[in-house]
């Protein structure tokens, strides 16, 4: 490939990761003022300190059905959006192999929130 030919893939690389950056970076802002910040399936807890490792998960695995209702997304931890996109990459893949639906959490943190600010 020539130098023009390299410096033009170069360019098209850097507008589409600063894209894909800036619509990822829109869409995680709102489902975070959305959501609490607990994973939907493991229901781990998050604060500033590790916000970064909570992620944004599309439930239909399409990055630009963002509605702005929070409609097609999960806030998920790193390791559980790992699993789900394996899963989802073995569906495709395989056919379905699950024995059965995994149950969304059903941890409330506020729960004795009541309790909590008695103490």
């Amino acid at each position: 490939m020539s130098n023009q030919g390299q410096s033009k893939l170069d360019q098209v690389l850097v507008q589409a990761r600063e894209y894909q950056a800036k619509r990822e970076k829109g869409y995680r802002e709102q489902a975070l003022k959305l959501y609490p910040w607990v994973c939907g399936r493991c229901a781990r807890e998050f604060t500033y300190k590790n916000l970064s490792e909570l992620t944004v998960h599309h439930r239909d695995h399409n990055h630009d059905n963002n509605p702005s209702d929070g409609s097609n997304w999960e806030l998920l931890c790193l390791y559980c959006h790992d699993n789900e996109h394996s899963r989802f990459e073995e569906l495709v893949q395989y056919g379905d192999t699950s024995e059965g639906k995994q149950q969304a959490a059903t941890y409330n943190p506020f729960a004795d929130l009541k309790a909590m600010m008695k103490k």
